[in-house]
């Protein structure tokens, strides 16, 4: 059976890692997403500031492009507030359609000395690219696979040192700015990045090739620049700009923790193209310049958003890149979620069969996620739990299964034995319910008690706890005047108990009317006798009393058996101590004779420890207490039994007993 829940465990444990090796990333992203959304990155503190070429700018300069004039003005602008660098998210491939010579071509009513002034006046490309010049500048450029520039003529500004990515995006040609500003600049970055197949854009390029030439992207560059530095260097799975380590894959791409960018450090074209905006609102900031007015669209999504600024994704690397804002899957990722699935799956196919123990998996299938959170909001690192969770989830399905399908078989199978043990245990019960009527039998019936003899009130009852039991007792006439009567307890129930009753209560019958002198002498040959061939170490208590009906005279003996009570005639109750000695069949004993004297209208009452030691549900003994209670104002030796016996059988709830029940009122009547 366990072999079969193996083999469907393992069955269903690489179906599943089949299906998770093939949906690869795609598995992961709603759940990184959803911890982006869960625990944004705190962005209040950028030295970024984004400079939007908005609707209300639109509506006040004109409609995008604008003439080279004001992106010129609003370059000085944002120059003269002193920041540390200032990026264009966009390319300038064209020349300024507001040229000079443009101009005066348009208007051929200008007379020949005033369409010569306007032609000798210089361009606004030129002038533009005199204001980048004097700036801290980084231009953009796009990687194409046609209709764009010879990358072989492209400046490239820092030196990249050390071993490139090996998957690094390789494109023919790229679109650059024209001669006039592109040679200003201080540097240059790509702008190159494509979203995820979902169409969100998580990865942001950091190196690009452009015809075989690596390349910074825009964000690296701008961060490079700001930070003074005069190259770049990779290794294995990191780009390196001064003291910054940044993870990326093997395309080149850094995963980027995404944040809200706060509304304080956006701001409108139009606001620094007018007069009163801040002196030092840039001072030692990165200030990037982008598009988010209508016709001039830059719409992403990312985990985050469903429609975001292209330009503030951009702003967002630069800050990661600065102060450490990037999204990390280490190398060893991937082993470990493998086998922390086969981990988990493996203590379920070992702890299949101890359903006990497999909160041990469980647990961990509990903590693993609760691990992984605190990994990615703690050390921004991406640890996917859902695969060893499918992992193991897939194997405890397949247990299941398996363990229904053994289960379903096993109950046909016990279904079967039932039906044989049904008929097995019908015959036992009959053979059983024999055995109690033939038990039952070999004692005196209680309407033989009640005429036994008129100078003697007696009765008892025995109820075995199973079909039959170890209890005993008998009432036995010696002589004219003598009585002997015994109660007895084998140690145990069921058959061996019964048949150990049966021995010892034909053997005390027999000593008893042998004429023995005295109960010591017939104690010490009954226990003698039992001892003979006891080949099961079993044993018997047993109190033996004889009775002279003309005086009252009493002798007791007690092997070990519960002392009885004694009723006076005014119905006070006693334990009548005795000495004894230990069960029969234990060690030879000189058990003595103990007299006593019944006065007219006493009683003495015996009883086994069934009566005593019953419990109730909640395991509570009856006690002596009770049993006092329960004889409290009987007159009569059956008032008394009857009594006793319901007492017990109230006290126990109806649960079953414990032991066989036996009691025995003798009242003297004289």
């Amino acid at each position: 059976m366990t072999r079969r829940i193996w083999i469907a465990g393992i069955v269903a444990l690489l179906l599943e890692a089949a299906l998770s090796a093939m949906s690869g990333e795609a598995m992961r992203r709603p759940l990184f997403d959803w911890w982006q959304r869960a625990a944004p990155r705190d962005l209040s503190g950028t030295r970024v500031h984004v400079v939007l070429i908005d609707a209300e700018s639109i509506a006040e300069v004109g409609p995008w492009p604008w003439p080279r004039y004001h992106m010129g003005r609003l370059t000085e602008q944002i120059a003269a507030r002193r920041p540390s660098a200032i990026g264009f998210d966009m390319t300038f491939p064209e020349p300024d359609r507001v040229r000079p010579d443009l101009f005066a071509r348009l208007y051929p009513e200008l007379s020949p000395e005033a369409a010569a002034e306007v032609q000798a006046l210089p361009p606004m490309d030129k002038l533009f690219g005199q204001v980048i010049g004097g700036a801290p500048v980084v231009l953009g450029r796009a990687g194409v696979a046609d209709d764009g520039g010879d990358p072989a003529q492209l400046i490239v500004d820092p030196e990249i040192k050390g071993k490139l990515p090996p998957r690094l995006p390789d494109y023919p040609r790229a679109i650059a700015n024209i001669p006039e500003l592109e040679p200003w600049a201080l540097g240059h970055g790509l702008l190159n990045g494509q979203p995820d197949g979902d169409g969100k854009v998580r990865r942001i390029p950091m190196l690009v090739k452009a015809g075989g030439r690596p390349m910074p992207s825009l964000s690296l560059e701008l961060a490079r620049v700001a930070l003074g530095e005069e190259e770049l260097r990779t290794d294995a799975g990191h780009v390196m700009v001064g003291r910054q380590h940044v993870p990326v894959d093997e395309s080149g791409d850094m995963l980027l923790r995404f944040g809200h960018f706060p509304s304080t450090q956006i701001s409108s074209a139009v606001d620094l193209l007018r007069q009163g905006f801040p002196a030092d609102a840039f001072a030692g900031q990165i200030v990037l310049i982008g598009l988010s007015a209508t016709g001039t669209p830059d719409i992403v999504a990312t985990p985050l958003e469903a429609e975001a600024f292209g330009t503030l994704v951009q702003g967002q690397a630069v800050d990661a890149i600065l102060r450490g804002g990037w999204l990390d899957r280490p190398r060893w990722a991937a082993p470990l979620e493998w086998a922390l699935g086969a981990l988990l799956s493996l203590l379920i196919l070992l702890l299949a069969a101890r359903r006990r123990w497999l909160l041990l998996p469980v647990g961990l299938a509990i903590a693993l996620p609760i691990g992984c959170w605190l990994a990615f909001d703690l050390g921004s690192l991406l640890i996917d739990p859902l695969r060893p969770l499918l992992l193991a989830g897939a194997t405890a399905l397949g247990v299941a299964a398996a363990t229904f399908v053994e289960a379903r078989r096993e109950r046909e199978r016990l279904r079967g034995a039932l039906v044989q043990e049904q008929i097995a245990s019908a015959a036992t019960g009959a053979e059983l319910q024999a055995a109690r009527s033939i038990q039952l039998g070999m004692l005196p019936p209680r309407e033989d008690l009640a005429a036994f003899d008129p100078r003697l009130d007696i009765d008892a009852l025995l109820e075995p706890a199973k079909s039959i039991g170890g209890d005993l007792y008998d009432v036995i006439r010696i002589d004219a005047d003598r009585v002997a009567f015994l109660v007895g307890d084998v140690t145990g129930k069921g058959v061996p108990a019964a048949l150990f009753m049966a021995l010892s209560k034909a053997l005390a019958k027999s000593v008893v009317l042998r004429g023995v002198p005295s109960l010591a002498d017939a104690a010490f040959i009954l226990n003698e006798e039992l001892m003979r061939d006891n080949s099961e170490s079993m044993n018997v208590t047993m109190l033996i009393g004889i009775i002279d009906l003309s005086s009252g005279e009493t002798v007791l003996m007690s092997a070990g058996h519960e002392d009885p009570l004694h009723i006076g005639r005014d119905g006070a109750i006693a334990i009548h101590k005795l000495d004894g000695g230990p069960p029969f069949c234990i060690v030879d004993f000189p058990y003595p004779d103990e007299p006593m004297k019944l006065a007219p209208g006493e009683t003495l009452v015996i009883i086994s420890d069934g009566v005593s030691e019953a419990q109730n549900g909640a395991g509570a003994l009856f006690g002596h207490e009770r049993l006092l209670e329960a004889l409290q104002g009987k007159a009569s030796a059956t008032a008394m039994v009857d009594a006793m016996r319901d007492a017990v059988r109230v006290f126990e709830e109806g649960t079953d007993p414990t032991d066989d029940l036996t009691v025995m009122a003798i009242r003297y009547l004289g």
